[in-house]
């Protein structure tokens, strides 16, 4: 009995003291941790990297070597993402989440898409994982204390992806061909719609005039106005045709919209007025 008394002497302060320790010490990165996510028509591209800084280094053959695979980054290999299928500089990759490596040079880069997407820095990267290989042009630009990936040129169906830190910028281009493949689907979901749907025959004659296509967004709008005049449908068929050179009619057709105006169509009418206007010059 005095034996066990002794052994749970010997054992309770240190229980206690386990018990009574200090929380394990959370402390900043040194490269700052960044997510950034962009939508490019109907496309999400996410890039998940560390921000490394200059602190007055030789960054480009210096601290990052030339003609070497690099993390792109500090910390983890910098990851990306993308919801669906797209092109890279015009190479098609499919959709899913690599690792973004790189091999900078003087005056060309290697932009690496490896399917192992979780890694260390670049020290178990492999080269038969890579899904893509692009090479493109480094650009002088502003200096850049922290390296940032950016989105500085987004439409539907392309953006530009730059990679920058210190004086140079590194971009690619990723293609998503959010018209085409809208235009598709618009086209089926027209061809589907109800006798009484005027709705997505309007929105899809919406979507083909504002990408260029007037004559499928003429023949849309026409379908549109078939089932129910609108203000709405009215106006876009008076821009189809002022864009096909057709004044007198866009007159006509804006002035027919102008009679369908309620209470709450104050702004609408303002904007048709202000056209018929600018169509009468």
């Amino acid at each position: 009995m005095r034996k066990f008394i002794a052994i749970c002497s010997l054992l309770f302060p240190a229980v206690l003291a386990a018990q009574t320790a200090a929380p394990a010490l959370k402390l900043p990165r040194v490269s700052q941790h960044m997510v950034t996510t962009a939508t490019v028509g109907l496309t999400d591209i996410t890039v998940d990297y560390s921000r490394p800084a200059v602190k007055g280094r030789a960054i480009w053959g210096g601290l990052v070597p030339y003609d070497q695979v690099w993390r792109t980054g500090a910390n983890e290999a910098t990851q990306i993402s993308f919801s669906d299928d797209v092109t890279i500089n015009g190479q098609p990759l499919p959709k899913g989440t690599y690792s973004l490596h790189t091999i900078p040079g003087k005056d060309s880069w290697t932009i690496i898409f490896n399917k192992t997407a979780k890694q260390w820095g670049s020290f178990n990267y492999k080269q038969a994982d890579d899904a893509l290989r692009v090479t493109t042009k480094p650009e002088k630009a502003p200096f850049h204390e922290l390296m940032t990936i950016e989105f500085p040129q987004v439409t539907n169906d392309a953006a530009t992806v730059a990679i920058r830190w210190e004086n140079v910028s590194v971009p690619f281009t990723v293609g998503t061909n959010t018209t085409a493949k809208v235009m598709a689907d618009a086209n089926a979901a027209v061809a589907g719609a109800a006798a009484t749907d005027f709705q997505t025959p309007m929105r899809a004659a919406s979507f083909a005039f504002d990408a260029g296509n007037t004559a499928q967004a003429a023949t849309w709008v026409d379908q549109s106005l078939k089932v129910k005049q609108t203000m709405g449908n009215l106006y876009l068929k008076a821009r189809i045709q002022a864009k096909n050179g057709d004044k007198a009619g866009a007159i006509a057709t804006g002035e027919s919209a102008l009679k369908l105006a309620g209470p709450n169509d104050k702004e609408l009418a303002g904007e048709i007025q202000s056209s018929i206007n600018d169509w009468k010059k």
